[in-house]
């Protein structure tokens, strides 16, 4: 089963930076804030989310709230993961073989007065997705999952 609620967590990009910026450590919002050219009550909403979801904490330390990443939690969406999409097999270029890319067709060879032409080369684009899986160009409607808070 997926871990929904993280992965809601991590649906929209403001949330994904902040996670990144609290890898470097513990950061009260204002700091926060102003890595965004979002309000203040937007980036706490969105800090509200995290922490409902788990991957954040709020302490108090003086008269500031400072926010800490819990990277642990991003645990279960790992496995998840890693549960369907298997690793690439023999080694770190076999990742690019998985990918799309273009082919390269060679052209016949040319003789002028019986001379030999070397082959040339042609770069022929890949499909695109739709054609090579259709299913993949309709899409599904998904369920509802709850935005914990945002209503879009």
């Amino acid at each position: 089963m997926p871990p929904i609620a993280i992965l809601v967590a991590l649906a929209d990009p403001t949330r994904c930076r902040l996670i990144e910026l609290l890898l470097v450590g513990p950061r009260p919002v204002h700091v926060l804030a102003a890595a965004f050219k979002i309000s203040r009550p937007a980036i706490s909403r969105h800090l509200r989310v995290l922490k409902q979801s788990g991957l954040i904490s709020e302490n108090k330390f003086g008269r500031e709230n400072r926010y800490s990443l819990h990277p642990a939690k991003l645990a279960p969406v790992q496995r998840w993961l890693t549960g369907i999409v298997p690793p690439p097999k023999g080694g770190p270029d076999a990742a690019a073989a998985v990918a799309p890319v273009a082919e390269t067709v060679a052209k016949p060879q040319a003789k002028r007065a019986g001379a030999r032409v070397p082959d040339a080369t042609v770069v022929v684009p890949a499909p695109p997705v739709d054609a090579v899986h259709p299913e993949m160009s309709k899409p599904k409607k998904p369920a509802a999952i709850s935005q914990m808070g945002f209503d879009f």
